[in-house]
């Protein structure tokens, strides 16, 4: 029987000839915590990365690294992974630059074709992988089926190994500890983030990892998380926002109700504090933290709670 997602990454994690790149450490922030009761709110919705999940180099998940060697370390990690050089054209130049150019042709047609008017697109990467490996396939690419399963899901593997390569990930201190208070505190909990078929996985590892009895599935709430690549809006989308609140009403809690957690204010806080809800910012990573002085003054940008390390959320709700 294949091997779902997160029995491959555990799988992954079973061998020895994988040197993944590190998580990055957080580097403090010079700020004092402002914690607020909210004894009003419902709700908890967090940001993933940079907010739960630290990840290099600025706690934005990358589709093409900054750093040319890091970039085609990955690719050339996931050609040799999945036995795609074979297949390959054999043309001048290393594997990775042929699967660069590649790459950087489907990712630039999936931002294009958002639909809906979107500003702010974001793409599925698991297309991304899922139209190479078709291409590969009319050139006799073969793969396991027993192993990675049918073809969209040896997309999403890919897609996986291919981020797993490309950023470290670990959670912030303190994540599964503030996502076990919301939770045993009888509040509803999700997810309201930038993110890709990959991104629950990466999150429940690293929660897994400070606490193995932190079990993703079971702290957040059914059908309360919205995650970017589902609507092909990334922040600050009011698309993305306003589904998250769909989803809110559906269980009978207004966005006053509903307090969102990030770690940038343009992105994460400025919409959801104009479609009425609670904000906070977390201020733990001087890599992840987006907020100037004046958006923490003015009234249209300012958070309700600033939080310095995520169980102050113990102080703030529940």
């Amino acid at each position: 029987m294949p091997l779902s997602l997160e029995q491959y990454a555990t799988y992954l994690d079973s061998r020895k000839d994988l040197p993944w790149p590190a998580p990055p450490t957080a580097v403090a922030v010079k700020a004092r915590p402002h914690l607020t009761r909210l004894p009003r709110v419902r709700a908890v919705l967090w940001n993933v990365y940079g907010t739960l999940l630290a990840i290099p180099p600025n706690g934005e998940l990358l589709f093409e690294h900054p750093q040319a060697f890091i970039m085609n370390n990955a690719l050339d990690k996931t050609i040799q992974e999945f036995k795609m050089w074979a297949s390959m054209s054999r043309k001048p130049g290393q594997p990775s630059d042929y699967m660069l150019s590649q790459y950087r042709q489907l990712l630039a047609e999936q931002s294009s074709v958002p639909g809906g008017g979107e500003r702010h697109p974001d793409v599925q990467i698991e297309r991304v992988w899922e139209t190479i490996l078709k291409r590969l396939m009319q050139k006799d690419y073969t793969f396991d089926a027993s192993f990675y399963g049918s073809l969209n899901e040896l997309s999403r593997k890919v897609a996986y190994f291919f981020h797993a390569s490309l950023q470290g990930t670990a959670c912030y201190p303190g994540a599964a500890q503030a996502m076990r208070h919301v939770a045993e505190s009888g509040l509803s909990q999700g997810l309201l983030a930038d993110g890709q078929c990959f991104t629950t996985v990466q999150l429940a590892r690293g929660l897994a990892a400070q606490d193995g009895g932190a079990i993703l599935s079971r702290l957040l709430t059914e059908g309360l998380s919205v995650l970017s690549h589902e609507i092909r809006g990334k922040k600050p989308s009011e698309r993305l926002f306003r589904r998250a609140i769909e989803l809110l009403q559906a269980k009978g809690i207004t966005p006053s109700e509903t307090l969102h957690v990030g770690s940038r204010i343009p992105q994460d806080l400025v919409m959801a504090k104009r479609l009425g809800m609670h904000t906070a910012l977390f201020a733990g990573d001087k890599n992840s933290l987006n907020a100037t002085p004046e958006q923490l003054k003015e009234n249209a940008t300012r958070p309700d709670v600033l939080l310095t390390e995520l169980s102050q959320i113990a102080e703030v709700v529940g």
